[in-house]
């Protein structure tokens, strides 16, 4: 006897999510429209991390007034950064349960996160992003190209016969005697240690001061060549959601080490950011990302380091969050600047086929293994049709957000604002829709590429 709806609703209902879905998803492609099976499968998938498709879904059962979807859509909305649509969101829920004191107090700490994540878009830094690579998350390491001077990363499996399973990373000083490495504590989390190196072997091991291990997981490390200042990803401290990058120094007065900085956006994210390494001899940087990744991928970024904080400024609050979300690296590129020298110094293998940013038309993730740069990558027809409109309508959204700019810069600048409010309003209504639209048209190419050829 097969399993029907009722079934998977009470295995939903008591967490075997692993049971619920197949049959969720079965009656789905029976019936696409319905409201609750929308639901179901948009908490599913943003439970899962799959963000694109819980957002498919989750806007369906929105728009069919389940009123459960709201908060689940408002929050999805938070992260994309989509703050006015989110707000939209958070009212419909407050309204639906105007009356159910547990629900509202619920939704309190999401209206603070957003409203957090709002305020910090503000302080964006003007960062220079030349490359980024999406690769396995086993394949971390591989893109990190170190000169012998900025020390190594080696993974804790290779360096500690005892933990063979572990996916952590240790740095390894430029001497080659001192090391930096996670452990996990009595309280289920991870502190950083370090030890060094007597005679052939490392001993006399330290844990690193309460300054940087707190609550959650410490991870990460890398340590400057002043032996100083130390990069490190905690998922405590005030994280945005999952590991956050921070830095701090060591006071030598006090032989402690300073209260941890968070770094601005875009470095830190609602999502996993780590691995930050900077590298003075080449001049480069690179940090590492799952926003809006596939589950076992992970995006590293390369970028030029600076000696201080420049902010973003900007009265564009679109052009702000695509900057903090990178949604695209070519925004962050000075006019007519020339990375071209700087990328042969920083290119990444992954245990994929290569291609240099040069010769690459976008970065599309299909799956966990399958990344595409060139319309020519797809197989299928219609997958490579969905996603050339994609492009398509990308290209014209661009032109809409530099028309949208220009005209809130005439505002700023003691235009009449009233001759302009209609224009600026109408702009904004257009790139909301052709915002959707792209991402629904990368939805369906990715999907038609995996069912076809996957």
């Amino acid at each position: 006897m097969g399993q029907s709806v009722d079934d998977a609703k009470r295995w939903y209902n008591e967490g075997n999510i692993a049971a619920a879905k197949p049959v969720f998803e079965a009656e789905h492609r029976i019936n696409p429209g319905n409201a609750q099976l929308n639901h179901w499968l948009g908490v599913i998938a943003f439970n899962e991390g799959e963000y694109q498709k819980a957002l498919q879904h989750l806007e369906v059962a929105s728009q069919k007034n389940i009123s459960e979807s709201y908060l689940y859509l408002a929050r999805l909305y938070t992260m994309m950064y989509r703050f006015e649509d989110a707000e939209k969101e958070f009212a419909r829920y407050e309204r639906a349960n105007r009356r159910n004191k547990e629900a509202l107090a619920s939704l309190a700490p999401h209206k603070e996160y957003a409203e957090r994540l709002k305020r910090l878009i503000n302080r964006t830094e003007d960062v220079q992003i030349i490359d980024s690579v999406v690769v396995p998350k086993s394949d971390l390491l591989s893109v990190y190209k170190l000169s012998a001077s900025a020390g190594s990363l080696q993974p804790m499996s290779a360096f500690f016969e005892d933990q063979p399973n572990s996916n952590q990373v240790l740095f390894l000083n430029e001497r080659g005697n001192k090391i930096y490495y996670p452990k996990e504590d009595a309280s289920g989390g991870s502190s950083l240690y370090t030890m060094e190196k007597l005679l052939d072997n490392f001993g006399n091991e330290k844990r690193l001061s309460e300054s940087i291990n707190q609550e959650g997981d410490q991870a990460y490390p890398f340590v400057m060549p002043d032996g100083l200042t130390i990069y490190f990803a905690s998922t405590g401290h005030g994280s945005l959601g999952g590991y956050d990058l921070f830095v701090t120094r060591y006071n030598l007065n006090s032989n402690t080490y300073l209260t941890p900085n968070q770094l601005n956006m875009p470095f830190n994210s609602p999502f996993n950011d780590y691995m930050m390494v900077i590298d003075e001899e080449k001049g480069i940087g690179w940090f590492a990302s799952d926003r809006f990744q596939a589950k076992d991928s992970v995006c590293i970024y390369t970028f030029i380091p600076s000696t201080g904080v420049t902010l973003l400024e900007s009265e564009d609050a679109s052009y702000l969050a695509n900057r903090a979300r990178i949604s695209s690296i070519k925004d962050s590129w000075k006019p007519g600047a020339d990375y071209a020298a700087l990328l042969k110094t920083a290119l990444a293998t992954a245990g994929q086929q290569v291609i240099s940013s040069e010769k690459r038309e976008f970065t599309f993730v299909i799956n966990d293994t399958k990344t595409y740069y060139r319309l020519s990558d797809f197989k299928s027809n219609i997958a490579r049709s969905l996603f050339s409109q994609a492009i398509k309508l990308r290209a014209r959204l661009s032109q809409l957000e530099e028309e949208l700019s220009e005209k809130r810069q005439q505002v700023a600048a003691g235009s009449n604002a009233s001759s302009l409010a209609a224009s600026i309003l109408a702009l904004e209504n257009e790139t909301g829709k052709l915002y959707r639209e792209v991402e629904s048209l990368e939805f369906r190419a990715r999907n038609e590429e995996i069912r076809n050829n996957y």
